[in-house]
Formats: structure tokens, sequence, C-alpha cells
């Protein structure tokens, strides 16, 4: 039941931000036909870079869990056995512990934005809190993702995060496509 459930928050978390990156997209679009045609977005400019914040922070457990995200294997993939599974807790540790930090920190500025009623500067004043949620929901779930193979790993199981080294030459090919390489 908890796997289903936090598969699905994963899951939503990267479908927000892909539907951010729609927005993004729109908003873009809209800027710059209008400008062609004498029709202005007003706060075009803040609302694309509030909903990219958004859009780059609630993709992150999604890419993280989708083994996506870059990792530097240079020193993992030469490691075998028990020594392989340490280096693997120490990452994790070192990985929970920032993305811990900078968690706590995002809830706390969106809490503090909320607490003194900080207005964005722009040309549409709302409250700082509103864009703010993306970028720390956004943290918080990597860090629950990271919480969650921190565990799993712990128990033994193989990290969720790696795939596995391809097996043929197509696979390998496959990869870079998918990777944009």
């Amino acid at each position: 039941m908890i796997r289903s459930v936090l598969d699905g928050l994963y899951r939503l978390a990267g479908y927000l931000a892909g539907l951010f990156l729609i927005v993004i997209f729109l908003l873009m679009m809209g800027l710059s036909l209008g400008r062609g045609v004498g029709i202005n977005i007003p706060a075009g400019d803040d609302l694309a870079s509030w909903s990219m914040a958004a859009m780059a922070f609630l993709g992150l457990a999604h890419t993280f869990r989708s083994g996506e995200m870059i990792r530097v294997g240079l020193l993992t993939d030469r490691v075998q056995g028990r020594a392989r599974w340490w280096l693997e807790m120490f990452a994790l540790v070192i990985g929970l512990s920032f993305v811990g930090f900078f968690a706590w920190h995002a809830v706390q500025l969106t809490y503090d934005s909320y607490r003194f009623n900080d207005m964005a500067q722009g040309v549409l004043a709302i409250p700082l809190w509103i864009p703010q949620i993306g970028y720390a929901t956004g943290l918080v779930i990597l860090f629950i993702a990271f919480v969650d193979e921190f565990i799993h790993v712990l128990r033994g199981g193989e990290p969720r995060y790696e795939k596995p080294p391809p097996a043929t030459a197509e696979e390998v090919v496959e990869r870079a496509i998918q990777s944009g390489v």
C-alpha cells in the first residue's frame, strides 16, 4: 500500500512538472506572438519564471526514481559486493543530508513569506508563498524519495534509481537517444 502511494506521489509530481512545462510553453508562445500583434500578457515573465521553478523542483523526485538523474558512477561502477553497498549508503546519506537541509529551508522560506505577507515586486502583486509552494513541495517530495530509497537499500534491496547496464549495443544507442546525448 505504501509503495503504491509513494510511487503515485512521485508520478503526480512528475505530471505536475509536465503541466508547468506546458504552461511555460503557452506563456512564452503568447508573449512572443503577442508582441507581433500588439498584445501584452501582464506579468507573463513573472508567471513563466515561477512556472519554471515549480517545473524544475517538482520534477526532481520523479527524475530521481526513474534513474534519469545525473549520477557519477565512476567509483560505484568499479566496486562490487558489500563495499558497493557501503558506498551507496554513504551517497544516500550525503544526498539525504543536502536535500533535507534544502527542503527544510525551502519550507521555512515559504512559511516566512506567508507569515510576513511578502508580496511579489513585479507587475502582479501576489503573495510570494504561492509561487514558492512549487519549490518547497518539490524538495520535500525529493526528500521523501531519498528516505524511501535509503530504507530500501538499507534493507538490502538494489538501488531502484540505478538502471542495469545495457545488455546489447542497441540498448546503448536507445539510452543515448533517450538522454539526448
